[in-house]
């Protein structure tokens, strides 16, 4: 459920034909479709955290990565608050920076890292595409092709590297080569060469261990000898060489080894939480069991265990284990999250609200603790819960409107509160979002006859049109 950062739930740019020259020019820019359709088809998750590909949406684990990240965006002259760490549910092994602001990285790499500087170097690897310049040059030149077909393109990559069904994505990307979409996300050796440099450079005045971005190539040594459908996404997109290992093994003896710093303990310590959570709720239980066993009492230990019993039903031995956290930090906004998660899964919708309040008065600005915070009041269904999950939930969409779970019950809090033509709104970007777009148009078109002419919902319905007609129209 990616939202680009500063993007509103979607930015297709002009409505469609029948809208006056002051409407359009009320509209978003043509230009940002591009943007937007690429958040949009990537956003197929399930409810966060879960299984399956996809984006994977959860508080803790964004805020881990934030936490992670921020010293070497910091140091890639790229503010935190503007570009996000996202997680893939894939179980290969991959990241690549999806425009400007986002950089995404596949569930099956953090599984397979060792050690917070190992993610870093993913990290400032990617920072450094973004900070060179590298994903933009491709973009203005991908825009001297028909700006349709371009569009095309990105839905079809997104829809791809999101895991959408092979239909869809066909639908989606009508007409465009897959070989296309692979020299998008492709980098040239070197663009690699450049980024690694860069990279290496971002880890040490991030206080990492530059040696780590070693580590993390030698997982993918020797994956060029092996045919395409073979090799793990990163081979394909990232080129490795003997040349590329040898100048970089020279980059890391330049800067040396790490100062000691008192932040890679902090790290390290949110690597733990944000592995154990893909950990609990992406691995079988009893693989989680077994590498996470009762004798581990770390924070991370208690969080991949109650991921794993609860995805046993087992809601019991769920609850002991994240209050045995909480009795440790009484004021963790993300363990009374997953506690509400939990809670609600398990049908307990008194007790979820709760966790699920707490959790939002510790983190208010938190969208995605504010969408189950929302969740759990719809599920709770009283006039009152109702009223109040409508507030909340606008409250999260204000935050980020890209996020298709929200939407949807945000949709039925509309409905709820007697407003069917929001309601109808906001189920028309939820299907824009997946990738659904005849059936958007048909809660858009609903939506267009409910509401005020020129009023923000009925100017929103007007974009989901836009882009429905645009995909129309290049089947």
């Amino acid at each position: 459920m990616l939202s680009l950062p500063g993007a509103s739930a979607l930015a297709f740019g002009q409505a469609r034909s029948t809208v006056t020259r002051r409407d359009r020019g009320r509209a978003r820019p043509a230009r940002r479709l591009l943007a937007a359709a690429l958040a949009a088809t990537l956003a197929l998750a399930a409810p966060a955290p879960a299984a399956g590909q996809g984006l994977i949406r959860d508080a803790g684990g964004e805020y881990a990565l934030r936490q992670i990240a921020g010293p070497v965006l910091s140091a890639a002259g790229l503010s935190s608050g503007r570009v996000r760490v996202l997680m893939i549910g894939d179980n290969s092994m991959n990241a690549f920076v999806a425009d400007a602001r986002t950089i995404l990285v596949h569930t099956g790499l953090i599984l397979r890292l060792d050690s917070a500087d190992e993610l870093l170097a993913v990290i400032a690897h990617e920072a450094a595409h973004i900070a060179n310049g590298h994903l933009a040059r491709r973009l203005t030149n991908a825009r001297g092709a028909a700006q349709g077909a371009f569009a095309g393109l990105l839905l079809g990559l997104a829809a791809g590297v999101a895991g959408a069904g092979g239909e869809a994505a066909a639908g989606i990307a009508a007409g465009t080569a897959g070989s296309a979409q692979r020299l998008f996300l492709s980098h040239t050796r070197a663009e690699e060469a450049a980024a690694d440099q860069s990279g290496v450079r971002y880890m040490a005045a991030a206080g990492a261990d530059p040696a780590a971005t070693l580590d993390v190539l030698d997982l993918f040594r020797g994956q060029e000898l092996l045919g395409p459908e073979r090799q793990d996404p990163y081979a394909r997109t990232h080129p490795l060489s003997r040349d590329r290992l040898r100048a970089l093994r020279g980059y890391v003896a330049a800067q040396g080894p790490p100062a000691p710093s008192a932040g890679r303990d902090s790290a390290e310590y949110w690597f733990g939480r944000v592995q154990a959570t893909v950990a609990g709720f992406m691995q079988n239980p009893a693989t989680t069991l077994r590498r996470y066993p009762a004798s581990d009492t770390s924070d991370a230990g208690r969080i991949a265990r109650a991921a794993a019993y609860h995805r046993r039903a087992d809601t019991t031995r769920a609850l002991a284990e994240i209050d045995a956290l909480l009795a440790r930090r009484p004021d963790d906004a993300y363990a009374h999250d997953l506690r509400g998660q939990i809670l609600l899964e398990s049908r307990r919708f008194e007790a979820a609200v709760n966790a699920y309040r707490r959790a939002a008065a510790l983190a208010p600005s938190e969208p995605l603790i504010l969408a189950g915070l929302g969740r759990a009041l719809v599920a709770l269904d009283t006039p009152a819960a109702n009223r109040e999950a409508l507030a909340v939930l606008e409250r999260a969409q204000a935050r980020d409107g890209a996020d298709p779970r929200m939407l949807r019950d945000l949709a039925v809090a509309y409905a709820r509160a007697g407003q069917g033509g929001m309601a109808s709104v906001v189920t028309a970007e939820r299907y824009a979002l997946v990738g659904r777009l005849p059936d958007a148009a048909i809660h858009a078109r609903r939506a267009e006859g409910l509401l005020p002419r020129g009023s923000p919902g009925w100017l929103r319905a007007q974009d989901v049109l836009g882009a429905a007609e645009a995909a129309a129209n290049r089947r």
